[in-house]
């Protein structure tokens, strides 16, 4: 079991895996960076100039001033942020199908362009063929 996992980690896959999370990573923030920054102004703009980030819910008001006695922080509900995560979650899962369309277009056309060897049938009539002489 400890060879299989040494394979397995010295291996391409998880090179290629540790490269895909990182890209990952890069993407999200670029899509949550163009999510909050472009579009939701924009939305923001169609809804009469609302906010989607600063929208809440609040449980309870501040109490008191930060640093005195008996103050008590806004517990409020932020579902504005909550919008703004289901929009980059839309934007990510659009790019990634994309993506993979494409992919699978450009893997189909490497498919048809390889030659197509000897189906499992033919080779195994052709062993025994050989078997038999």
């Amino acid at each position: 079991m400890l060879k299989e996992f040494k394979e397995f980690i010295t291996g391409g896959n998880v090179i290629e895996f540790a490269v895909a999370v990182i890209m990952a990573g890069a993407i999200g923030l670029v899509v949550t960076g163009f999510v909050n920054d472009i579009i939701m102004p924009i939305v923001g703009e169609f809804t009469g100039g609302m906010d989607f980030s600063q929208m809440k819910h609040v449980l309870s008001a501040t109490v008191g001033a930060e640093g005195e006695e008996g103050y008590k922080p806004e517990n409020a509900i932020m579902y504005g942020k909550w919008i703004n995560s289901i929009i980059n979650l839309i934007i990510v899962g659009f790019v990634m199908f994309i993506m993979i369309k494409s992919y699978n277009k450009i893997k189909a056309k490497e498919e048809e362009a390889a030659p197509a060897g000897p189906s499992q049938e033919d080779l195994l009539a052709e062993i025994r063929d050989l078997l038999k002489k």
